[in-house]
């Protein structure tokens, strides 16, 4: 699954809650990332639901998932991707 486009990308300090998809919380300006060891990006289509998050840690990605919908707007999918370990996709079935 592809990286979302970067025109729609806002940068967070953490996250809140176990329920995917994360909710990112505390937006960052681009300019606050630079003195942060760790943050998110989230990336989100027109509509702003999210397609997409990665923690980064001094400016590597630790982990990201990736995020797919069924047309009633539901998540229909996760993929998992942590470093140094296999990708995992969870089935949300409708």
């Amino acid at each position: 699954m592809e990286l979302p486009d970067h025109d729609h990308h806002r940068y967070f300090v953490t996250y809140s809650g176990v329920k995917l998809p994360l909710k990112l919380i505390t937006p960052l300006e681009v300019d606050e990332i630079n003195n942060r060891n760790t943050w998110f990006c989230g990336y989100y289509d027109a509509d702003g639901k999210m397609l997409a998050c990665e923690k980064r840690v001094y400016g590597e990605v630790e982990f990201s998932h990736r995020y797919e919908y069924h047309n009633s707007g539901d998540l229909k999918s996760a993929l998992i991707m942590m470093e140094g370990e296999e990708p995992q996709r969870l089935e949300f079935p409708k």
